[in-house]
């Protein structure tokens, strides 16, 4: 790209570089509301596509941040686009959408490779596996088949040049959400969006990393967020409406939205769910539910 393309693309609007599931490029009208209308520095504890992370970057004034997963590999794919984006746009347009050269990438260690590498590892399997999803065994290997695309876009650098823009001065570690909470100071504004508290027994997903996110952990997040709080923090969080996530945030605001999510081994049961909106400190329920196409 010329030196004029790619300023032509840092002027765009960023947007998530991986298919997420569970993004809450949908939500966005929902969690509006219940955003301060300033707030100090911004921690996002599990990124993901960091959905809203990009969107604050395009409708707020300059803010410092921090993003941080327990996902390692996540952390590095981030850290390749913020730091050497044009290295990682270069591997991925080497790439073929072919199912053997998928499963000789994903039989790869990504921890092997430099940080542009692997950022262009999890980005192509990310666009090419099954619905996006990124899933591990317990010796961490990714295990997601391929997926049944016909021109899947494995490589938007416009939109990877953009990201890069927007994620220069960010600060991305890997670690623990309990970690990176002892980092946020009162009038800090913070979202959790973790692995969702199962709807059912056969929907649990618990395989984001090896170690899982259980009932436990749940909970300990919620301790965490109260924690904040109680010290002055803005605090939003995300999860499934259920009984139990209910009772654990009876102390918190909460507001009902509706997310179309596909991840379903029936077609016929994939569509609109329940979830919630998690916020402190508590403001008038007028929050809208967010139908926006998902990303």
């Amino acid at each position: 790209m010329t030196a004029g393309e790619i300023r032509a693309a840092e002027s765009t609007q960023a947007r998530p570089f991986l298919k997420w599931v569970g993004g809450k490029r949908q939500l966005l009208g929902a969690m509006a509301p219940l955003l301060p209308p300033k707030f100090g520095r911004f921690h996002e504890p599990f990124m993901g596509g960091a959905a809203l992370f990009f969107h604050l970057r395009a409708t707020r004034k300059p803010f410092e941040a921090r993003l941080s997963d327990g996902n390692e590999r996540l952390v590095r794919a981030y850290r390749g686009v913020r730091d050497d984006v044009e290295g990682v746009i270069r591997q991925l347009q080497t790439y073929p959408h072919d199912k053997d050269f998928y499963l000789a990438l994903r039989a790869q260690e990504p921890e092997r490779l430099s940080e542009a590498d692997a950022a262009a590892w999890f980005i192509y399997l990310n666009r090419t596996c099954f619905n996006g999803l990124y899933r591990v065994n317990s010796k961490n290997e990714f295990n997601v088949p391929f997926g049944r695309y016909e021109n899947p876009k494995i490589c938007d650098a416009k939109n990877l040049l953009a990201c890069s823009h927007a994620l220069r001065g960010v600060e991305i570690d890997s670690g623990d959400f309990a970690t990176a909470a002892e980092q946020i100071a009162p009038d800090d504004l913070v979202y959790f969006d973790p692995p969702y508290v199962p709807l059912s027994a056969s929907s649990s997903f618990t395989s984001y990393t090896a170690g899982g996110f259980d009932g436990t952990e749940q909970a300990r997040l919620r301790d965490v967020a109260l924690g904040l709080a109680k010290r002055g923090v803005h605090v939003l969080l995300s999860n499934s409406d259920t009984p139990d996530v209910r009772r654990l945030y009876s102390d918190f605001q909460i507001t009902e939205v509706s997310a179309n999510r596909a991840l379903n081994s029936k077609t016929t049961a994939r569509g609109a769910v329940g979830e919630v909106l998690i916020s402190w400190p508590k403001k008038p329920k007028k929050a809208r539910k967010g139908r926006s196409k998902s990303g």
